[in-house]
This record gives C-alpha cells, structure tokens and sequence, in this order.
C-alpha cells in the first residue's frame, strides 16, 4: 500500500480541522450538550468514518478497506473501555459538566498526537524488526488476562489524584482550590496558578496514552500499514468527546464491556 505523502498532509490537516471546528461549534462556549446533540454528533463522525473506509476501498483495494474497517471497529470497542476511566477522573477532580467538553476535547487532541508518535515508531521497529509481535503478542495477552482479572476481582479503580507525575505537578506548581470558569490557567494571590481544570486535562491526556499501549499492538495485529493505523485511531477518537455524553449514566450498565475486550485483546494476541 503506496501512501503518498500529499495524502498522510490533506489527511492530517482534514482531521484537525475538524477538531477546531468541534471546539469553535461547541466547546468554547461553556455548557452541557443535550442527548439529542450527542447522538447526532456521534452518528456524524460514525458515518464520516465509514465513508474514509469507502474512500480507502476504493483508492486502494478490498484488502485494505476490510483491514481499516476491522482496525476501526476494534479501536472503536476498546476507546469505549476509555470512558470509564474519563469518568472517573471527571468524578474526582469534581469537573462541574458544562466544563467537561473542554477537558475530553483537548485531551483527546493530546493523546491523538502521542499516538501519531508511537504509530510511526511502530511501523519502524516493524521494519526493523519482525519479531516485535511476538512482543506485541505478548503483552497483549499479559493486558487481557489483568483487564479479565482486574474484572473477576472487583479490583478498584486507581485515584487520578495518586498518579505520580499529578503529584510531582501540584507540588512544582499551584494549584488553586477551585475552578475559574473554564480556564486552565490563572492568577492565584498575585502568582502564576494551575486550575483543577488543568489538572484534570493532563490526566486524561496520560490515560489516554496508556491505554494506546494495548490499541496500538491491537491494531498493528490487523493490519501494518502506519496510514491505517492513524486514521483507525484517528476517527474511533473523534466522536469520543460526544459518545461520553451520550453514553454517560448507561456506562454502569455496560457490565460484560471488560470481558469482550479481554477476549478481543487475546484473540488477536494469539494471532500475533
């Protein structure tokens, strides 16, 4: 598969276009999004990622429009296992809901680019060497015996608030006792201040890039071409924000969610 670089620039540039448009439309102006505009939004960007996989079909062959179909559905399933975690970090940084588009919006665009950094890396070590899926394999077993474990358990959630670079980062720099509107950034008794917004947005940024530990292998077991990769984990991203909201309240109700991502991440382990 023969991406042309012209091809990796428009795509880049479409996709973060679309970003700051979902910002200026929707998140700069503080409020809390309706069911109605959640499932809209989130049916839009479904819909414009189906038709980037028609658009794949046919610019390339049947092959690789199969393979980012199933890279997409797979990433679409283990990015809904990220909203668990986005719940909890919004539940205990106390995130009032008008604010919260901002913080999954921008950490979104964050962690989209850390992943562009380990997809490219990725198809070198690739190129390099082989048998890195064996590796692949290997971890992604090890992520779905503990992902199934952690279940059987009723292991507990970690506290955001217990990571260790959110603790080095309140000790380095203030950070006040509450919010300040939707500003990340703020004067606080005369002195250069974080706000718990802040906070809240680099812990979903670093979240988002742990879990990309296991995405990244996951879909490098359907298929190794880099293009495919990024726009699977591109577009399964950008309706996270809206699929939050929509599926905020019935996230509880997802019970079996762990179990079929274990058996997702075993299965293409052992195909590894």
């Amino acid at each position: 598969m023969s991406v042309p670089l012209w091809i990796w620039i428009a795509t880049i540039v479409v996709i973060l276009g679309f970003f700051i448009f979902d910002f200026y439309s929707h998140v700069r102006t503080p409020h809390e999004p309706t069911l109605k505009e959640s499932a809209s939004w989130s049916a839009f960007y479904v819909g414009l990622a189906l038709l980037f996989g028609v658009f794949v079909y046919f610019m390339w062959d049947h092959q690789h429009g199969m393979e980012y179909f199933t890279g997409y559905v797979t990433e679409k399933a283990l990015s809904v296992d990220n909203l668990f975690v986005f719940a909890l970090i919004m539940g205990a940084f106390k995130i009032p809901r008008k604010y919260q588009q901002k913080v999954l919006l921008i950490g979104i665009v964050l962690a989209l680019v850390f992943r562009l950094a380990f997809i490219l890396a990725g198809a070198a070590i690739i190129a390099a060497w082989s048998d890195v899926f064996y590796l692949f394999a290997f971890f992604l077993l090890w992520t779905a015996i503990k992902l199934l474990w952690d279940e059987i358990t009723d292991a507990p959630e970690t506290d955001p608030n217990d990571m260790k670079v959110i603790r080095w980062l309140r000790k380095v720099v203030p950070v006040t006792p509450g919010y300040h509107g939707d500003k990340l950034t703020t004067k606080f008794h005369g002195k250069f201040a974080l706000t718990p917004l802040f906070v809240a947005l680099v812990a979903i940024g670093l979240v988002d890039v742990m879990f990309a530990f296991d995405s990244i292998p996951a879909i490098y077991g359907i298929t190794t071409e880099a293009y495919l990769v990024f726009t699977a984990n591109a577009f399964s991203l950008m309706g996270l924000r809206q699929m939050y909201f929509l599926l905020d309240g019935l996230l509880d109700r997802l019970v079996y969610l762990p179990y079929g991502l274990g058996l997702i991440l075993a299965f293409i382990g052992v195909k590894l």
